[in-house]
């Protein structure tokens, strides 16, 4: 199913397969920002916990408390 399909279903995607463009697609999140949880991902291997996105520039943890809701 597509990451848009399962965000409208309110189903979580999976941080380890996203592509830049599904990041894109939630809020809070632009396409600079996308390209470097891609880039942390690609560096680093696959993320083992969501809270892994604190690595990532501009993430805090006051965005990533909005972001966990939607990864598994």
């Amino acid at each position: 199913m597509k990451s848009s399909q399962l965000l409208t279903l309110g189903l979580p995607l999976d941080l380890n397969q996203v592509t830049e463009a599904d990041l894109d697609l939630l809020p809070g999140i632009g396409p600079s920002l996308a390209r470097r949880i891609i880039e942390i991902r690609q560096k680093n291997g696959y993320f083992k916990s969501a809270n892994e996105l604190l690595q990532v520039e501009g993430i805090g943890n006051k965005k990533l408390k909005q972001l966990s809701r939607y990864f598994k």
